[in-house]
């Protein structure tokens, strides 16, 4: 028999740690094939919420928001692609030069996830071709140009989500979900939700995840 699990994955469209910590999930879920069937759903979060269309300098965002400086943003860089090689992830070895607001990002990831009439599985898909547009291409998840050919990439329907992009649908819905998990503790991400009880925060390794999530499924782990 196998165990029903629904996972909330909280996260940024340019977090590197969630990219790393979706990729340590999904082989952790591979290895419980079989044990779990999941209900995976990706809610938002904002690291930046009030950064401007245009963007800003990777190096002078981390600088004024962190204080840190260009040789150490180097070494985390480097520390990011290794972890990300280890999930299976491509992050660009020179890194993100800009980093952009993606608020209309997350409206389409809101759209695809309570969207009916388009195959199951395509807000994972779309989550994932937008980190790697972002992350692995660099290119800017903020641009409608990329955020359609994305979607269109995945499979779904570009008139659809261009209607979405034109206007404001899902922007109050968004911003529910983002105050619901502020509200509930959430200030970082990425923060994986099981079953509305259990939180896995941060990029953790696989044998984390799979670890934790054998537990609950089994019961073991209390809420």
């Amino acid at each position: 028999m196998t165990i029903p699990l629904k996972i909330d994955f909280v996260s940024d469209v340019s977090c590197p740690w969630c990219a790393i910590g979706l990729g340590a999930l999904e082989k952790a879920l591979e290895h419980l094939a079989g044990d779990v069937t999941v209900d995976l759903h990706f809610q938002p979060f904002e690291l930046n919420p009030g950064m401007p269309p245009e963007g800003q300098d990777m190096v002078e965002h981390l600088t004024q928001k962190y204080g840190s400086t260009p040789e150490s943003q180097t070494q985390a860089r480097e520390a990011i692609r290794l972890r990300g090689a280890g999930v299976g992830f491509i992050f660009h070895k020179e890194g993100v030069r800009r980093i952009y607001n993606t608020f209309d990002a997350h409206r389409l990831l809101h759209w695809a996830d309570v969207v009916t009439t388009q195959p199951a599985g395509l807000q994972r898909a779309l989550k994932e071709a937008l980190l790697q547009a972002y992350f692995t291409d660099g290119e800017n998840p903020g641009s409608y140009e990329v955020l359609l050919r994305v979607v269109g990439k995945v499979g779904l329907d570009m008139d659809r989500a261009r209607e979405i992009l034109a206007g404001d649908e899902y922007a109050d819905e968004v911003r529910e979900r983002e105050r619901f998990y502020q509200d509930a503790g959430i200030h970082a991400v990425p923060a994986v939700i099981i079953n509305d009880t259990h939180l896995i925060s941060g990029g953790q390794p696989v044998e984390v995840f799979e670890q934790a999530l054998r537990r609950i499924a089994s019961g073991k782990e209390k809420s």
